[in-house]
């Protein structure tokens, strides 16, 4: 079972709205004794010989296991390990950033939560978005919607699926039946052959699920790897693209304004499979009850990622 599928009270897993959340993060102890629960719900586990029981608590929040004796901190291994940024503030900004619709940018974390360098925020920003992919996620289910879309400027004498500039965006979206949509995966791809497209759809798709595509060459095959794939000919259809594909079009639209609202158009290439990341966590949570539970569900999977550097972040290595 998942931690998604674990259901969370709210008041009592997590703060109801900001005066709750005041009264219960006042100080770095608490967010440390509420990550401590989070990372291990169960009880303690040492990261090093997995043995268990209370560890022995040392001075300047140090953990040391009763058995092999090991020193590390609740901290360790997680998004958090070896921030110079309290933990308060952390907590913070992942509540400002779950509980505002659109999320923020990195120079509206720093105004809001005086951070104090434009690089702190823009880092704890990207440190978050690596955080909203739970490691191990299901895959998409049922019926399941695929195309590609592009990001970027306009381009002069370029048609089809040929681009120079533009990053190329792999989509899948299960569909409901009558109407509505489940989840979303988006991918950055180099390019729209089969050797692309095929890998992301298997990555993201659970075989024996239903694939809906375009006639496009890239789809080709899909059947030989467990799929019912419908290919549809949009010159044969005499419909345009998003009535035909509504599904993905959709997506590719709400993104394309999420990155030139919020984001003012400056998620580079380079760093924009974080920012799909974000994207993603929030349309699979839109219909959460709470704002507050998106605070927890980040906060889960923040202690199960690993941590990254500044410099990995800058030089996209994960």
């Amino acid at each position: 079972m998942s931690d998604e599928s674990i259901h969370a009270v709210c008041g009592r897993d997590y703060p109801r709205n900001w005066a709750e959340f005041l009264d219960w993060f006042g100080n770095d102890r608490a967010c440390a004794e509420y990550l401590e629960k989070l990372r291990w719900p169960e009880g303690f586990v040492c990261p090093s010989c997995a043995s268990k029981g209370d560890p022995y608590r040392a001075s300047r929040a140090r953990l040391i296991c009763r058995a092999c004796r090991t020193q590390f901190t609740v901290t360790a291994g997680t998004i958090f390990e070896g921030t110079r940024t309290s933990l308060t503030t952390w907590f913070t900004a992942i509540w400002y950033v779950t509980t505002q619709k659109n999320g923020v940018s990195a120079l509206s974390l720093k105004r809001v939560l005086g951070i104090g360098s434009y690089q702190t925020a823009w880092t704890i920003l990207h440190k978050l978005r690596r955080a909203m992919v739970r490691p191990g996620r299901e895959r998409l289910v049922g019926i399941v919607e695929v195309d590609e879309t592009y990001v970027g400027g306009e381009e002069e004498g370029v048609r089809g699926r040929q681009t120079e500039t533009k990053a190329i965006l792999a989509i899948a979206i299960e569909l409901h039946t009558p109407k509505g949509y489940g989840r979303v995966r988006i991918r950055q791809i180099k390019d729209v052959s089969g050797d692309s497209l095929i890998p992301f759809i298997v990555d993201t798709v659970e075989p024996g699920s239903t694939v809906n595509t375009d006639g496009w060459k890239g789809y080709n095959g899909l059947a030989t790897y467990g799929y019912t794939h419908n290919k549809t000919v949009l010159s044969a259809t005499g419909d345009p693209a998003q009535v035909v594909m509504p599904g993905v079009h959709r997506i590719a639209s709400l993104l394309k304004r999420w990155l030139l609202g919020t984001h003012q158009g400056a998620a580079l290439p380079v760093h924009l499979d974080e920012y799909l990341d974000e994207y993603t966590f929030r349309f699979n949570r839109r219909n959460s009850r709470s704002r507050g539970l998106l605070f927890y569900r980040l906060l889960q999977n923040a202690v199960v990622v690993s941590p990254s550097s500044y410099r990995a972040i800058v030089d996209c290595r994960r």
